[in-house]
């Protein structure tokens, strides 16, 4: 029998693999249905390989069409995936309740953050009991330096490897500030060592973010549990907010001596 089929893959067919993940990374980061030839100008890709990956894409139903002009757009399968993804993903099966815990002792927004390469983004969220929203929008991507989450999600990293993964165009504030790279790998290291880091938000200006760790099995940072509250309860409850998160991020976390399960 032939062992051609399962040949390692060729450099090309590792490109084209590579370059159909970020197609649908890319539908997914703008939201919207687009035609083949938009997808590969706003990826700067050749139109040709473009419009075969779409097409082999929607044939094995990781995208759908979804206009007679040839929009297409993440496909039910994706769904399919991400449900099962769900079912044997512990910390988003655990972290609800704990979620709705933080929330009920402080009253504020929690969030369960996570990175998607070199972004931020809110995992879980849940809303808070003020009669104003406080909150990001679960699934959107953010530069990693806006956020409180980012200095612990990072500290494992040293300060050459932090500086490599996040695009110098991140450390450029909404207003127009700009972080320094340096002061911030420093500012990650020193959150790591105290496993809690808060901040005013550099997104608006009358929030502060509070964020603690959960840790994996080797006591990486590989999510955070997160609270947005205005800056004077933030100031009135703040070792509250403190003690609350980081009883949180350790119920969240793996212990191996805690017989393969969470606290």
């Amino acid at each position: 029998m032939s062992n051609e089929k399962f040949a390692p893959p060729t450099r090309t067919k590792e490109r084209g693999l590579e370059r159909a993940f970020l197609i649908l990374d890319y539908l997914c980061t703008i939201s919207e249905p687009q035609r083949p030839i938009d997808i590969a100008t706003g990826m700067g890709a050749p139109k040709s390989s473009i419009y075969e990956l779409v097409g082999l894409l929607t044939t094995a139903g990781l995208l759908e069409r979804t206009d007679s002009e040839g929009r297409v757009f993440l496909g039910r399968k994706l769904h399919y995936w991400g449900l099962n993804y769900l079912k044997n993903f512990d910390i988003t099966r655990h972290a609800r309740p704990v979620l709705e815990w933080i929330t009920d002792q402080t009253r504020e927004t929690s969030q369960l953050c996570m990175l998607e390469r070199d972004k931020y983004f809110v995992a879980m969220m849940n809303e808070g009991s003020r009669p104003f929203r406080i909150s990001a929008d679960v699934g959107e991507r953010t530069p990693i330096p806006w956020t409180a989450s980012g200095r612990l999600l990072l500290g494992h990293l040293t300060t050459k490897e932090i500086l490599a993964l996040i695009p110098p165009e991140d450390f450029i504030c909404p207003n127009g500030g700009r972080i320094d790279p340096q002061e911030y790998a420093d500012s990650v290291h020193k959150a790591w060592k105290e496993k809690f880091f808060s901040f005013d938000s550099i997104a608006d200006n009358f929030t502060h973010c509070f964020a603690a760790p959960v840790l994996d099995a080797e006591g990486i940072c590989q999510s955070t549990v997160c609270i947005i509250a205005p800056k004077q309860d933030a100031m009135e409850n703040y070792a509250l907010y403190r003690e609350t998160l980081i009883q949180a991020g350790r119920r969240l976390s793996y212990l191996p001596n805690i017989s393969n399960d969470y606290i």
